[in-house]
């Protein structure tokens, strides 16, 4: 077996690996609002969120998959090394928020890495003048953009959600209400798993297409096509590892979506649920790499927030906002380091 191809091994190893812990990290988005209204147990819970998780590799399409594949670096500055590096810089991250209790972002952390990686080796080359030349600014204005507006579109469609339902069973009694969300809930956290899945999986097949690429064995215009015969492989590869992670869990994240932000019932957590899908649904097909930690969290303030500010717990979401800011620089950080390190031993990197 030549270095080549062990190399490429090691790297989709090392992507799918970051899948896994991108589900394993993230459970808690598909499941703390389901399994805080008890509405399932933590394992149906589980089950539920990662069969959905897998389903969405047939139906959200692969735009996030591009966008993060050859829409942010330029691919001339990416090489097997690049790849794993960043990823290297998301997995410790995100490690060491789940360890913090901290519902970040893998995804944010991911491409933090890729530019840090790419950084990195761009300035040992060329200088450290020509470090941001790697960067493509269309694909990080609009990531960058929905850092903000996903969750703030997750938190306006949940208030709507809840103000419009609260009005249509004014006249049920609690009881009643219970007995119906407790069920509605249940296509809810379908739905939103789907959107999990199809937008967090997209990443990794990026990555996974990009190592591909540097390794030689998709050409420039199956990149920026279907991967030839490489695509169902990545697709099914991809979304099997993330179904697998989420299978997994995340307790100690699942603790604060589910019930530190704010208190939920199964109509708020279906209005959140609703809120987060469809936010993760239009972004997905538009080729948007957004945060579904983000968006999921805004759609539970928003709940919160439709009874009173105060039963948002602001404290522990400044803590949560603070982690977000820090993803991105955070990752690339790490990431460069890696690559940095990987330098010393092989200079071709």
């Amino acid at each position: 077996m030549n270095t080549g191809l062990i190399l490429l091994i090691v790297t989709v190893a090392t992507a799918l690996f970051f899948d896994f812990l991108n589900g394993f990290h993230d459970a808690a988005n598909s499941i703390a609002t389901v399994v805080s209204t008890r509405v399932l147990s933590p394992k149906l819970a589980v089950a539920w969120a990662a069969f959905f998780n897998f389903a969405a590799a047939f139906l959200l399409g692969t735009a996030v998959a591009h966008t993060i594949g050859r829409g942010m670096i330029r691919l001339d500055y990416v090489t097997q090394y690049v790849v794993i590096a960043a990823l290297a810089g998301a997995i410790v991250w995100d490690l060491l928020t789940w360890w913090w209790g901290l519902p970040t972002s893998s995804s944010h952390a991911l491409i933090g890495g890729y530019a840090g990686a790419a950084m990195a080796r761009a300035a040992l080359k060329e200088g450290a003048r020509s470090a941001f030349s790697v960067i493509i600014p269309g694909g990080w204005t609009k990531t960058l953009v929905f850092i903000v507006v996903a969750p703030v579109i997750g938190l306006v469609l949940a208030l709507l959600f809840s103000i419009i339902l609260y009005w249509a069973f004014r006249r049920n009694s609690p009881s009643q209400v219970d007995h119906w969300f407790r069920r509605l809930q249940l296509f809810s956290a379908a739905a939103y798993s789907l959107g999990h899945g199809g937008n967090d999986a997209q990443k990794t097949m990026g990555s996974v297409a990009g190592a591909l690429y540097t390794a030689g064995y998709i050409n420039a215009k199956e990149m920026a096509g279907n991967w030839g015969r490489y695509h169902w492989p990545i697709i099914l590869a991809a979304n099997a590892a993330i179904a697998l992670g989420t299978y997994s869990g995340g307790w100690r994240i699942v603790r604060t979506m589910g019930s530190k932000i704010t208190k939920l019932k199964p109509f708020g957590g279906f209005c959140a649920e609703s809120a987060g899908a469809i936010t993760l649904f239009g972004t997905a097909l538009a080729g948007i790499p957004v945060s579904t930690t983000h968006t999921i969290t805004g759609a539970i303030v928003g709940v919160g927030a439709v009874h009173r500010l105060s039963a948002v717990r602001w404290g522990v979401a400044r803590r949560i906002v603070w982690a977000w800011i820090l993803t991105i620089p955070a990752s690339a950080a790490v990431a460069a380091a890696v690559f940095w390190i990987i330098r010393c031993f092989y200079a071709a990197a």
